[in-house]
């Protein structure tokens, strides 16, 4: 790799080889040591484009989520299927992946900024700010950013923008995928969030079971789909919709999985 050549946001591939190596390191033990993370359908992986891939997932902690999905792409790339051991496949990872994150976010300190130059695409919410609901208007250098991103590789995005779970999905997303045609790969996780702060920064417990279940690209009709369709697609296949709270009686459960049903067969039927 020559020792100056940048990606398209300027950053040069050199120094963003070296952090990526040294946070890999340092953040392995997190998912293999401390905890275990259990990974399904990471085959799928070798079998994506060099480019124009998002991944759609919903959001447990601000950091945690996407470093471990860095180690399980770069494993799967290396021929670990469903397994992060054998750190080796962190020596030589794909530089061209990115995570959309938010602006205000990844300024909160050294830390982040730091963090950023791993492949974070910086975007100002335009629902919320400072913890507070806000309305503005998107700025189209945002598009312009996560464009580049789409085009030169892989992008990850975390379409309900936020850790809460079972919330709106931004019909941003559904407005990308529209516009750029990714193929578009459903991610679900689960444990992060019992395992690390809101920041996914330190372990605040050990021992548990992490989950990341990697799921077949999701059929989208890119012309006739419309944003809702898209949305409700992506909700379904990220576990988000209200249909996959967890039950209380057996009545309860009869009526989610005669609403799963129905947007199954919905789906598979438009």
């Amino acid at each position: 790799m020559p020792l100056f050549k940048k990606n398209p946001f300027g950053q040069y591939l050199f120094i963003k080889l070296w952090l990526i190596r040294i946070f890999g390191i340092i953040s392995h033990g997190r998912y293999q040591r401390f905890n275990n993370l259990e990974i399904e359908g990471s085959e799928i992986i070798r079998e994506l484009p060099e480019n124009k891939v998002l991944f759609v997932s919903n959001h447990q902690t601000y950091f945690a989520d996407v470093a471990a999905m860095i180690h399980v792409f770069n494993a799967a790339l290396k021929g670990r299927v469903d397994s992060i051991k054998n750190i080796g496949y962190i020596w030589r990872p794909k530089l061209n992946i990115y995570y959309v994150a938010a602006a205000e976010t990844m300024k909160s300190g050294w830390l982040p900024k730091i963090f950023a130059y791993t492949g974070s695409v910086s975007i100002d919410r335009t629902w919320r700010s400072a913890g507070k609901d806000i309305k503005r208007q998107v700025k189209m250098s945002d598009i312009s950013n996560i464009s580049k991103a789409i085009n030169d590789g892989w992008v990850v995005t975390f379409p309900q923008g936020t850790t809460k779970p079972f919330k709106p999905i931004r019909r941003g997303t559904a407005h990308l995928i529209k516009m750029y045609k990714p193929i578009v790969i459903p991610i679900v996780i689960d444990g992060f969030r019992r395992s690390f702060d809101k920041k996914g920064l330190m372990i605040k417990k050990r021992n548990v079971l992490q989950s990341m279940v990697i799921k077949k690209p999701i059929d989208i009709d890119y012309e006739n789909d419309s944003i809702e369709e898209i949305v409700g697609k992506i909700e379904f296949e990220i576990e988000q919709h209200p249909s996959f709270l967890k039950v209380t009686s057996v009545e309860e459960y009869k009526a989610q999985e005669e609403a799963l049903n129905k947007q199954r067969t919905f789906f598979k039927n438009n």
